[in-house]
């Protein structure tokens, strides 16, 4: 085996991605503290060719170098929007069809690897404060909550993990 160089590596460029057919999936960041795992987070939804990241609350928007440093250039394939009120973001991606699934530990939670998805249906996933999660408001208004299976001592992942680890299991039942 031999290392690939970047070169060798097909990938979009940035007309290409824009225009290219997205996976129907946005992920919805609510008050997120932290810049590097915002960047992280749009570095992931490039990957995956994801529709859109909305930045809600406290969440910090690009351009800002933190948020460029692990981006990596991310922040401007992948398409973005603030939204000050999550609540109200909630209502519009539901009046576009999206349904809305909070990413938290609640009762009642549908296991990642029990969730099939549906190739047809849009989908937001909600993921909120690192230390808060996602608030039990938005969780109320969620059309269903989606969890980790953890086998460990500790309660979380750090969001960004926690992002890839969602966004790829998805978009594989999305595309199988």
């Amino acid at each position: 085996m031999r290392k690939l160089e970047n070169s060798e590596l097909v990938r979009l460029n940035l007309k290409e991605f824009k225009e290219h057919k997205k996976t129907p999936i946005s992920i919805v960041l609510d008050d997120v503290r932290s810049l590097n795992n915002i960047g992280s987070i749009f570095r992931t939804a490039d990957a995956f060719l994801i529709e859109r990241i909305y930045l809600c609350g406290i969440t910090a928007t690009p351009p800002h170098k933190d948020i460029h440093k692990t981006a990596l250039g991310a922040t401007d394939s992948v398409a973005w929007e603030y939204h000050e009120d999550i609540m109200e973001l909630i209502r519009e991606l539901k009046g576009k069809g999206y349904e809305v699934f909070s990413v938290e530990q609640t009762e009642n939670a549908v296991m990642l690897n029990d969730f099939n998805g549906d190739a047809n249906k849009k989908y937001a996933l909600i993921f909120g404060n690192e230390v808060k999660g996602v608030s039990q408001t938005v969780v109320s208004q969620s059309d269903g909550v989606l969890e980790i299976p953890q086998y460990g001592t500790k309660h979380s992942l750090n969001i960004s993990v926690s992002v890839g680890i969602v966004i790829w299991d998805l978009w594989a039942k999305l595309k199988g």
